[in-house]
């Protein structure tokens, strides 16, 4: 019997691809290298992301150039009150010519989702998304239909606008594999930001960007970060500080009163699969103690909930984040 070769996963040629992505966004955003390398996390480790951060702070066209590298279709959603689930998912339409319903695909069905200001959208709207975020898949009248193979959602919302905004459930948030929230920028990366947007102004418009990367490859890389290596010990040091977050009382009992509910196995999952995705993005074939401190906060501060006494006490999630990582002992 002879024996199949089985290829080795070309992680060399796809990391070289992602740098190249990685330096195309850096072109046009300035100052948010923490944004920019957690796009890329998210992308490498196929989950969705939610940016929040106040107007003006280039969350949209991040996201804009991040598909423009790549050859994927896109779509911009911009969530507002009166949206209904049809407008996402689609609907049936009649055609009196041919005397029959067709189903006519909604925007969910594209690769790369720009979800923008999500919290306006409804309860009903936020379902709808829910199940083609989980299950990669969207049900109309009893049918079920599958999503492209890569699926992502980018959402972006504003932190501050209250009216006529409907707060993420907890359900929901849980399905962002990260939440990202953006600052300003300093004062040299304000100077730069105009000094680019002047350089833009004179340049010749109608100019396409080539493609720097397929789904094919983004698909390969996925494998190959699946294959980095990560110790025994830092499995268990995951695990160890997740689980910190539902018993913060045994490293920090200060915290057990600020703390109303801890990080769902869920997020375990997506800290160990970011984890591996940022030593992949780092060039490193195994993960290291500070791939897991580097993402726990945007890993973990969307999955816990503040008490009233946190919040009367000014306790904020990336300080309770924070005092956990001090406790919990490193490997």
């Amino acid at each position: 019997m002879t024996e199949v070769a089985i290829p080795a996963v070309p992680t060399a040629n796809n990391s070289r691809q992602i740098a190249t992505l990685r330096h195309h966004i850096q072109q046009t955003i300035v100052g948010q290298n923490r944004l920019i390398e957690r796009l890329l996390v998210a992308l490498l480790a196929d989950g969705h992301i939610l940016l929040e951060g106040l107007p003006g702070l280039a969350k949209t066209t991040a996201v804009h150039t991040l598909a423009e590298g790549m050859a994927l279709s896109f779509q911009r959603i911009q969530f507002t009150p009166d949206l209904i689930p049809g407008d996402i998912t689609g609907s049936d339409i009649f055609l009196a010519r041919e005397g029959e319903l067709k189903f006519i695909e909604g925007p969910i069905f594209h690769e790369i989702i720009l979800a923008d200001e999500i919290n306006r959208a409804p309860p009903k709207v936020q379902s709808a998304l829910l199940e083609a975020m989980q299950e990669r898949q969207v049900t109309t009248t009893g049918t079920t239909r599958k999503l492209p193979q890569i699926f992502q959602v980018i959402a972006t919302q504003n932190p501050l606008e209250q009216e006529g905004t409907y707060p993420l459930p907890e359900a929901q948030l849980d399905r962002f594999l990260m939440k990202i929230t953006l600052g300003y920028p300093s004062p040299e990366d304000e100077l730069e930001i105009l000094r680019r947007e002047t350089r833009k102004q004179q340049q010749p418009q109608g100019e396409s960007r080539p493609e720097i990367i397929s789904g094919d490859d983004i698909l390969t890389a996925r494998r190959a970060v699946n294959q980095i290596h990560m110790d025994e010990m830092l499995e268990r040091y995951i695990v160890t500080l997740v689980n910190a977050t539902r018993t913060p009382a045994r490293w920090w009992p200060e915290a057990a009163e600020w703390l109303s509910y801890g990080a769902s196995p869920r997020a375990t999952l997506a800290l160990a699969r970011s984890a591996r995705a940022l030593a992949y993005l780092r060039q490193r074939d195994f993960v290291e103690p500070a791939d897991i401190i580097d993402l726990a906060d945007d890993v973990l501060n969307h999955r816990i909930g503040l008490s009233f006494a946190a919040r009367a006490a000014g306790v904020t999630r990336k300080q309770l984040i924070s005092g956990l990582l001090e406790r919990v002992p490193v490997p």
